[in-house]
């Protein structure tokens, strides 16, 4: 084989008779006899008192004149071994190898060459031995390429030579150190010749090798083993796949072996290649037919006849390797039979039919049984997503053997699975049936799955006595409850719904699908309660999606949801925000939550009164009130369809976020937050920056107009349903644009630009039209006038519109203003009134302290008095004096009362009151002991 040669540079390669020591072209073989000989016995003579000369023995190798020689040659390879017993030095390792390739040339001929090939070959198993630690690096690339030549020599047609070559390889895996070294020589590290062996590509060449020796048996199964270790190292595999080694190694697998040897390493070298290197690249090459017919082969060989604990551990092997492949969509799988093969397997136990290819089986209870058991649910898991197999998978009674395991485990006898190996099998065939049941929906039907689900999920929220074991991947979470067993079928229930299936809903239905989901509900929401559990989420998302499918476009059954159902939803919409980010499922399941209120809900007035009356629409605008935007589009959407309802607007009006923010306000606000992320042109006051294109998002401007059919939506339709601004328009309009509380100017001009939204839109349409068919083709005259007519009207709309903006600012400004005067007159009035009071108390300190000013300010006071009086007298009117006789005080007077007392002479006395009769006073006799007794 040529990619078994020698490397190009090697000393083998460049030996030609004309460049051989004693021999030119003008002398030729006939005069130079003599002198060749000559030289060889000088080179025995010397190999005999002194070190071995490598370059007299590369000489004397390549002198191939006669045969004489033959035993000074043999005697001189003798002394290099000997000389070399303890290990090669790495300085020395191409000519060692040099001389190797010269011996295997000479083996062909004279066999007396394999004992010292094999010698030679069996001292490159010893570590290498260096003078200094940089040896290893400085001779890196001679000796990954002496290495590499030790594949090569796997030409030499001799046994001992291959076997021996494997061996060598092996023993760099188990390399020990010489008992002797070389005087002033030290080993190599003990990864060094892996390194190097990795480096030179040793791997890809014994891989190549294989064709040499494909029939003989033992040299095979030699060399697999040399390449079962090679195989450990990723580098090596990636070698190894360059000369299609998984294709060679897969046709091994049904070759006849006794020892069975051969598809141990086989398929120990292919797992090898499948995790150190790219799994589709070895799918890929195990993809033909033949590859997979032997695989095919082998595992039923094993299936069959395989009794011992590691026959039934390899049939797993082979077992997982054909699940692999199957999971590539090109394998000849169906093809070569072994589909029909594994289905009958894996339904064989549970179907109980008779099958000619499953003929003399025999399964037990074993780990490695159950292995395979949980092996071949899953390959039905993965044929189920080809559409090619769904035919077989009906055919062969997938559905009642899966369906077999929707019921509860009853106690284990001798001869069965135990009770977690059960628990498992449970788990993994439901979860399998979610994949299948989509796809035979007929067999579903006719099996009464949906009255086995109901039954099932019935006994998940009873009483009975039952502790999962939650030991596999599938029972995760479920330890110690039946959560685990509740959790997959509701995913088949989920899969089969998502078919819009009306035989499947109604089957559902009729059977009281809607109250017993929403008793589970209420039972994991007082699990819930105790703790936030992943499982549990999960498990209530799903049931708000069955729900939602079930009820959506049928009122009858929202009925049905509506009381039980809304009291159920309300706690989820009150979620506690911090939760969505928590990464447990709680983002899903509020998603979920709110999907189920707009399907089970909306469209039915005794269920949205009762929403309403629950104060539901507050709480979605608090959720709104967040501001997080994967939740705004599914809120809008579901206030826009609550406004069919007159109530709702009322409910919307009177609702008030934090400051007193309003409805119509957050609205506004999201929408600017929107019309910011699409980067609309705004100037700083919020005006329209751009009136031709008032509402445009940078992305959009970017579009360039290319001309298309009349069914593709062009950009400005698809843009409305890619953002919530069209929603916003529409909520806004049924609350109505005119008198919405607690708005501010810059509210005013935002609100302004969404009113006119359908106009700007109808705009953009138009603008894409014109430029359309000015790409395809000129219009005449009066076309053209008519398009630019039509812009100009949603450009006039802009100018207007820009206009009415500008007039509220101005307003406003013109109020603020006006607010800003007036604040400052009330300014003014209070420091005047301060400087009044400060005046009048001075004033009041000066005629306290000077007797002449408070003169003074009597006499002023009296004028003052005088010129308020009435310069017209009455008649026939007692006349009253205004003055206080003896008063000496300039302040006003206060209320003055004169109060007559009794003469006297008439009481005998200053206040006397003698001889007056006493008067009883009434007292509480009860209220006198208590105050008697404190």
């Amino acid at each position: 084989m040529a990619s078994l040669a020698e490397p190009p540079g090697s000393r083998a390669h460049s030996r030609s008779p004309a460049r051989s020591p004693g021999l030119s072209p003008a002398l030729g073989p006939s005069r130079c006899g003599g002198e060749r000989r000559r030289a060889a016995s000088d080179a025995v003579q010397e190999t005999q008192v002194g070190p071995v000369d490598l370059n007299c023995t590369i000489k004397l190798l390549e002198d191939a004149s006669s045969s004489d020689l033959e035993d000074e040659q043999l005697k001189v390879l003798k002394k290099v071994v000997k000389s070399f017993e303890n290990g090669l030095p790495i300085k020395d390792l191409t000519q060692i190898m040099d001389i190797l390739n010269l011996c295997a040339e000479k083996v062909n001929e004279q066999e007396a060459f394999i004992e010292p090939v094999c010698e030679l070959i069996k001292l490159c198993g010893l570590p290498f031995q260096k003078k200094k630690l940089s040896d290893e690096v400085n001779y890196s690339a001679a000796v990954s390429k002496s290495i590499a030549q030790l594949g090569c020599l796997m030409r030499v047609p001799s046994s001992r030579v291959r076997i021996q070559i494997c061996k060598c390889i092996i023993s760099f895996y188990k390399m020990e150190l010489p008992k002797k070294l070389l005087p002033g020589y030290q080993p190599t590290s003990a990864n060094y010749k892996i390194q190097m062996a990795e480096l030179g590509g040793l791997a890809e060449t014994l891989v190549l090798s294989l064709a040499l020796v494909e029939n003989q048996l033992t040299e095979k199964l030699w060399v697999l083993k040399a390449l079962e270790h090679l195989s450990s190292s990723g580098v090596n595999c990636r070698h190894m796949m360059k000369a299609q080694a998984a294709s060679r190694l897969c046709l091994y697998l049904n070759v006849t072996d006794p020892s069975g040897q051969l598809v141990f390493r086989s398929s120990e070298i292919l797992w090898n290649l499948l995790e150190n290197t790219s799994k589709e690249e070895v799918v890929n090459q195990v993809s033909s037919l033949e590859c997979i017919h032997a695989l095919k082969e082998a595992f039923v060989d094993r299936l069959i006849n395989g009794f011992r604990h590691s026959d039934r551990q390899l049939r797993n092997d082979l077992l997982v390797i054909a699940t692999l492949v199957a999971e590539n969509s090109a394998a000849s799988m169906i093809e070569s039979g072994f589909t029909m093969l594994l289905i009958v397997l894996a339904t064989f136990t549970e179907a109980k039919i008779p099958n000619p290819l499953l003929k003399g089986l025999k399964l037990t209870y074993s780990y490695e049984d159950f292995e395979m058991k949980k092996l071949l649910f899953n390959i039905i898991g993965i044929f189920s997503k080809d559409p090619h197999a769904v035919q077989l998978l009906s055919e062969n009674d997938v559905m009642p053997a899966l369906l077999d395991y929707v019921k509860p485990h009853k106690k284990p006898g001798f001869h069965d699975w135990s009770a977690a190996q059960y628990e498992e099998l449970q788990l993994h065939a439901i979860a399998i049936l979610a994949s299948v049941a989509p796809l035979l929906i007929d067999k579903y039907l006719s099996c009464q799955a949906n009255t086995l689900l109901l039954v099932f999920l019935e006994w998940c929220i009873g009483q009975d006595p039952f502790f999962g074991q939650g030991n596999s991947f599938h029972g995760t979470g479920g330890r110690g409850s039946k959560l685990a067993q509740m959790r997959y079928s509701l995913r088949v229930l989920k899969s089969v719904v998502s078919l819009y299936d009306d035989a499947v809903s109604l089957n559902l239905c009729d059977q009281g699908a809607i109250s017993q989901l929403l008793d589970i509900l209420k039972y994991t929401a007082n699990k819930l309660e105790q703790k936030d559990d992943a499982i549990l989420l999960e498990i209530q998302a799903n049931i708000f999606f069955i729900l939602s499918l079930l009820c959506e476009n049928d009122v009858h059954r929202k009925e049905l949801f509506s009381y039980e159902g809304v009291d159920l939803l309300i706690p989820f919409i009150q979620m506690d925000p911090k939760k969505l980010h928590s990464g447990l499922g709680h983002n899903r399941l509020l998603f979920s939550a709110l999907d189920c209120l707009w399907s089970c809900v909306i469209g039915c007035y005794i269920a949205e009164d009762y929403f309403l009356e629950q104060q539901g629409i507050f709480l979605l605008l608090d959720l709104l009130a967040l501001k997080q935007k994967n939740l705004c589009n599914v809120i809008l959407g579901i206030l826009s369809e609550f406004c069919d309802n007159p109530k709702t607007i009322i409910h919307i009006s009177a609702w008030r976020g934090e400051k007193d923010q309003t409805a119509a306000k957050l609205l506004i606000q999201l929408w600017r937050q929107e019309e910011m992320d699409l980067g609309v042109q705004r100037d700083r006051y919020g005006r329209i920056a751009d009136v031709k294109r008032p509402i445009a998002g940078s992305f959009q401007k970017e579009q360039e107009v290319i001309p298309m059919p009349s069914s593709c939506p062009s950009f400005a339709i698809v843009e409305i349903s890619e953002n919530i601004r069209a929603k916003l328009y529409s909520l806004l309009c049924k609350l109505g644009f005119e008198n919405l509380p607690g708005l501010s100017s810059k509210d005013f001009v935002t609100l302004a630009i969404i009113r006119r939204y359908i106009d700007f839109k109808v705009g953009e349409v138009w603008s894409e039209v014109c430029a359309e068919l000015r790409e395809e083709f000129r219009p005449i005259g009066s076309d053209e006038e008519i398009l630019k007519v039509i812009s100009e009207v949603s450009e006039n709309i802009g100018k207007m519109v820009t206009a009415y903006q500008t007039e509220v600012l101005e307003n406003r400004h013109q109020q603020d203003i006006q607010e800003e005067e007036k604040t400052y007159t009330q300014i003014r009035a209070v420091h005047k009134q301060k400087e009044m009071v400060n005046k009048s108390w001075e004033n009041f300190l000066i005629r306290t302290s000077n007797y002449e000013a408070l003169k003074k300010a009597k006499r002023l006071q009296e004028k003052s008095i005088e010129a308020s009086k009435s310069k017209s007298k009455t008649q026939n009117g007692a006349v009253h004096s205004t003055d206080i006789k003896g008063l000496g005080t300039t302040v006003g007077s206060g209320h003055l009362v004169t109060v007559g007392s009794t003469p006297s002479q008439l009481v005998e006395g200053p206040l006397a009151n003698k001889g007056l009769p006493l008067k009883k006073i009434p007292y509480c006799e009860e209220a006198l002991k208590k105050n008697k007794k404190s």
